[in-house]
């Protein structure tokens, strides 16, 4: 950090991850301070500046301030280790500059009392955001606790089978042993029971014992939530609810079909689809199961998608260091999804995801930290900007500019003949060029079809909910 740098962050203000103090601060009040940051998402503590519009007096003796520092640290219980404080320079005066790296690994008290940082203060813990803290940064871990009031009779143990004798050389009379092994059961006073990652993973009904182990999709027509959505809660064990959102966003992602030269078929889903797999994969493996009311929401709308996992950043991550850092909250869901042959699926990450975006010549999907969870968002360019860019291609067999056979069309009557022409479609639905255009109003879409029998384009077939419209061979 240069002496620019440190003083545009000044510039900006104390917040939740900067504040200064005076080099004779009491060392309690430099260990609140260091405590806090420490239980929260780190910081910089400045010696050498006062008072909120950040008077700059620096420190006559940095050799002493950097020792009554590394005093504060380790008064705190356990000691704060934390990289060694270093000098800067402001306007000829020295500042002490410590920086606390987020992610550190135990929760932190300072005279008996847990604090956090909101906003500029230093504050107690809550008893609710400290277990759930000390889980985080596994002091006690969530997922291999006994799940609350299950036994063995809660397991599926078809499905622990199944996954057992595809890691090969394990007999079914082993299946017990093995699932101890991965931390799925545990023994208490003699007996064996199932842990939460148990049942989250081979449990009959997982959602019994953990509330909020679900995935909620829903599939909006426009660019905000509304009245009008296709949902479904999907509910079971971890695997089963991942093949089910993905079925899901097979169902509901927008497609382009295509012929090739061979009249192969091709269709492109809106998004690359192994991101999107990518994104559901990760929020299962990753998302903090000790929060109970909240599930995994899987919102797809019509120029972009969210996935939003309950619970923070995990460890050391943050959003900066996101692409490249590696930590998992959940590493025994993690070790049997990569068992039951998820580890492609789970690839590397959010690296993995941009670079499918890039690769495609997409937007970059963008994630944040809130206080509630951990949102991951892909745009897309809406399908109407997509027939759009069908009809200007040099490659396309079909040019319609506005017009067939002499008959002016709309853009969706265009759409409805590309449909049917040039990708090879036998027929089309009212529901079919309303997944082409989702804003667009029902009754819009069937005048557009029923103008197109009007003038001899299409034939209509079929009565009611069962009609469709296919070209007039004539």
């Amino acid at each position: 950090m240069t002496s620019d740098d440190l003083w545009q962050l000044i510039k900006n203000g104390r917040s939740e991850r900067l504040d200064w103090l005076s080099e004779n601060s009491p060392l309690d009040t430099m260990a609140s301070v260091l405590t806090a940051m420490a239980n929260s998402r780190g910081g910089t503590l400045i010696l050498g500046i006062i008072g909120p519009t950040a008077t700059l007096l620096g420190v006559r003796d940095a050799s002493n301030a950097i020792d009554r520092v590394i005093q504060a640290a380790l008064s705190v219980e356990p000691p704060l280790i934390i990289p060694m404080p270093r000098v800067h320079m402001l306007k000829d005066k020295q500042v002490i500059v410590v920086h606390i790296p987020p992610g550190m690994p135990h929760v932190y008290a300072q005279d008996g009392r847990y604090l956090t940082r909101q906003g500029i203060d230093n504050t107690a813990l809550k008893p609710r955001d400290l277990r759930r803290l000390i889980i985080e940064r596994g002091e006690v871990s969530f997922e291999t606790d006994i799940a609350h009031g299950a036994s063995l009779e809660d397991i599926d143990w078809d499905k622990a089978k199944a996954y057992i004798s595809n890691l090969g050389g394990i007999n079914e009379a082993e299946v017990e042993a093995a699932l101890l092994r991965r931390g799925c059961l545990t023994r208490q006073d003699g007996h064996l029971r199932p842990t939460n990652a148990g049942i989250l993973l081979f449990g009959k009904d997982p959602q019994r014992h953990i509330r909020g182990a679900e995935i909620t999709a829903a599939r909006f027509p426009g660019d905000t939530m509304g009245d009008s959505f296709k949902r479904e809660d999907i509910l079971g064990t971890i695997p089963d609810q991942i093949r089910r959102a993905e079925s899901f966003l097979r169902d509901h992602l927008r497609k382009d079909v295509s012929l090739g030269s061979t009249m192969a078929r091709s269709e492109t889903f809106e998004y690359p689809f192994e991101a999107v797999r990518e994104l559901v994969v990760n929020a299962a493996a990753h998302r903090d199961y000790n929060i109970a009311g909240d599930g995994i929401r899987l919102f797809i709308f019509r120029n972009r998608m969210e996935v939003i996992s309950p619970g923070g950043l995990p460890g050391p991550v943050t959003i900066a260091n996101i692409k490249d850092e590696r930590f998992s909250r959940n590493p025994v869901i993690v070790q049997v999804l990569s068992d039951m042959g998820f580890i492609e699926r789970l690839g590397y990450g959010v690296d993995r995801v941009i670079d499918l975006m890039s690769e495609k010549h997409m937007r970059a999907p963008e994630f944040e930290e809130t206080a509630g969870g951990f949102p991951g968002c892909l745009y897309s360019e809406p399908m109407e900007a997509k027939v759009a860019a069908s009809r200007s291609s040099a490659s396309d067999p079909l040019k319609l500019a506005g017009e067939y056979k002499g008959q002016p069309l709309t853009e969706r009557q265009e759409a409805a003949l590309l449909y049917l022409i040039r990708d090879g479609h036998n027929r089309i639905t009212n529901s079919d060029l309303q997944e082409l255009f989702p804003i667009v109003h029902p009754e819009t879409i069937r005048r557009d079809l029923a103008d197109l029998v009007t003038k001899d384009i299409l034939r209509k077939l079929g009565e009611k909910r069962g009609s469709y419209y296919v070209l007039n061979n004539s």
